[in-house]
């Protein structure tokens, strides 16, 4: 897995990549990159030769904020996982607005990485499944453990009641 870190703060950048040698899948060994703020980022996601996994940005560093480098990655053609590490939770909701993986608050613990970083995971294996570019728009529907692609053509209608959603087709309901 290919992992950017993007914070001002080197012992803040230190510590996460300690941590994230505890996270690591022998498996699925990680490559670590480091950037001091937004501009270097940018400059090493155009000259990486292969593609970043999951990004750990910091928000709050001088010049552009992390915020922004949030929107600019969300609009990439295949973005890496988000996940914020900051010592701010109040900007916790518009982090989710730009489909963050994770939000971590400073001091990082290592239980909350590794919840990260595994969903990160799931996320990329769910991403793995069979398709192709030209096939049509389907609603991803996880079900006690299973993940199956519904065609969104084939939806009669969604149904909400409480905490749970019912998908209905013309043959099936989830």
């Amino acid at each position: 897995m290919h992992v950017l870190i993007v914070d001002d703060e080197l012992l803040a950048r230190n510590r996460l990549r300690v941590l994230l040698s505890e996270c690591e899948d022998p498996a699925s060994p990680f490559t670590i990159e480091e950037a001091a703020n937004v501009a270097q980022a940018q400059e090493l996601l155009k000259r990486s030769e292969m593609p970043i996994d999951v990004v750990l940005l910091d928000i709050q560093m001088p010049g552009t904020d992390g915020m922004v480098l949030a929107q600019t990655l969300h609009q990439l053609p295949q973005p890496p996982a988000l996940i914020f590490v900051t010592a701010h939770a109040m900007y916790a909701t518009n982090a989710f607005e730009l489909d963050a993986t994770d939000y971590l608050t400073k001091p990082v613990r290592l239980e909350r990485l590794q919840q990260a970083i595994s969903k990160v995971r799931r996320i990329r294996a769910l991403e793995g499944l069979p398709h192709s570019a030209d096939a049509a728009p389907a609603l991803l529907i996880r079900d006690r453990g299973r993940a199956e692609r519904v065609p969104l053509h084939q939806i009669v209608y969604l149904k909400a009641e409480q905490k749970y959603v019912t998908v209905r087709t013309a043959s099936r309901t989830y």
